[in-house]
């Protein structure tokens, strides 16, 4: 069974990539744990990649395609694999088709969790932090016990970091939008694509995507 894993920043990608790990075994891998353990090991690409990122460059998609090669062909994926980050862009997904005929690991699905991006800027500028003693809430998650009042020091003062703002989430979430939709079509044209609802529970959603992958088996 080998997966790709889709959705937008906020949609609640990495806790299903943690459900799916837990209950099925395939490697996930993510772009930068294959960052890391290649540049750790010292493998060939690996190197490459460390020779760019130490002059503050981007890594080419030519390395970071043999990079991906390197990790399929690992033993740990003969039983599957899930792709967390990669591909970003069209010409990372027609190398990732090459790479996969080549090891004769084909993708069996893609699984992408769709939440309307208003709903992403709620959930990502949600977060607030008390002025006073650095308390994390959330507006709709954790918010204070007592509305304007800090939990911890009881201080009525809060910011959000710029990261946090509306303005910046919905730029975010806009380049995110105009990178996968290419790759959304992509895999639509070739009946790989499922979308699973990210707007519920939970559990509700790794439910949905539990029977995605049982109509894989």
């Amino acid at each position: 069974m080998n997966l790709i894993l889709m959705g937008l920043p906020g949609a609640g990608k990495g806790t299903q990539a943690e459900r799916i790990e837990d209950a099925y075994p395939i490697a996930h891998i993510s772009t930068g744990d294959m960052f890391r353990e290649a540049m750790a090991n010292g493998t060939e690409m690996g190197k490459q990649a460390k020779g760019f990122i130490d002059q503050g460059q981007l890594v080419p998609d030519t390395v970071v395609e043999g990079m991906v090669k390197e990790r399929l062909a690992q033993k740990d994926t003969d039983q599957g694999f899930m792709l967390d980050g990669f591909p970003r862009t069209l010409a990372q997904a027609e190398a990732l088709e090459t790479i996969t005929k080549d090891l004769n690991k084909p993708l069996n699905a893609v699984i992408n969790i769709d939440v309307k991006p208003a709903v992403l800027v709620e959930r990502l500028s949600g977060r607030y932090i008390c002025k006073n003693c650095g308390a994390t809430y959330h507006k709709l998650y954790n918010p204070t016990k007592v509305p304007g009042t800090c939990d911890r020091c009881g201080g009525h003062e809060f910011f959000q970091r710029d990261d946090d703002k509306p303005a910046t989430v919905k730029n975010r979430l806009k380049v995110n939008i105009e990178e996968n939709t290419p790759l959304i079509d992509f895999y639509q044209k070739r009946g790989l694509l499922f979308t699973v609802n990210g707007d519920q529970d939970i559990d509700l959603v790794f439910a949905d995507v539990q029977a995605v992958l049982k109509k894989l088996n």
